[in-house]
């Protein structure tokens, strides 16, 4: 399953529609498809409380979210620019997401940018690769800038630039194809008793004994 997140929690975002056209596409394809809209996620799930790394230490309604992330093959990002970076909302979602060693490795991710500017979330995006890198997960290279979202986005989330519904498609298509080949090394890291080790040698060997 492809997971497409809508990185903000605003709701009727552009960002959201641009993600609900992004599911369209997919399935197009013949994949299955799902939505992970931030605006969804209950009101009281965004505290600082639940930072913990344990999926029992969040509240339940959290847990459809969680396990949305830990169930889809790859996940593509589509993300504004709220004061030249990440929207809050994900970069918390991210952080609150639990079994951080594991949950994000080797998983393959792409990324849509959407801003009113020039710069379509340029800055966003290359904020989320270093988090996503960080995490260990595998970038697929060819991002998609959304700039003028306002005159590029219908009020019903048609895309109005043949331009840019054109790169969104060309985009998942590839995607999917890097998605698949990439399988077999996620089942490499899913063998691991713990990928994160993998920067430090010393404590990745003793736990091989």
């Amino acid at each position: 399953m492809i997971l497409v997140i809508a990185g903000t929690n605003r709701s009727n975002s552009t960002s959201g529609k641009v993600a609900r056209r992004v599911v369209e596409i997919y399935r197009e394809l013949n994949r299955d498809c799902q939505l992970l809209d931030l605006a969804d996620v209950p009101q009281h799930c965004w505290s600082s409380e639940y930072y913990s790394d344990e999926l029992n230490a969040k509240p339940l309604e959290f847990h459809p979210f969680v396990c949305a992330v830990e169930e889809a093959k790859a996940l593509v990002i589509v993300s504004p620019e709220y004061n030249g970076g990440i929207p809050g909302a994900l970069k918390l979602f991210i952080d609150l997401l639990p079994n951080r060693d594991t949950n994000l490795v080797a998983r393959p991710v792409c990324f849509i940018g959407v801003a009113a500017g020039e710069w379509g979330g340029l800055r966003p995006i290359e904020q989320l690769e270093t988090v996503f890198l960080y995490r260990k997960a595998f970038l697929f290279p060819e991002r998609v800038f959304i700039r003028a979202c306002e005159d590029v986005v219908s009020p019903n989330g048609e895309i109005l630039d043949p331009r840019i519904a054109r790169r969104l498609r060309n985009q998942a298509e590839r995607f999917l194809r890097f998605a698949d080949h990439l399988l077999p090394l996620r089942d490499l890291f899913d063998s691991l008793p713990n990928p994160a080790a993998l920067e430090h040698p010393s404590i990745f060997a003793e736990e091989s004994l």
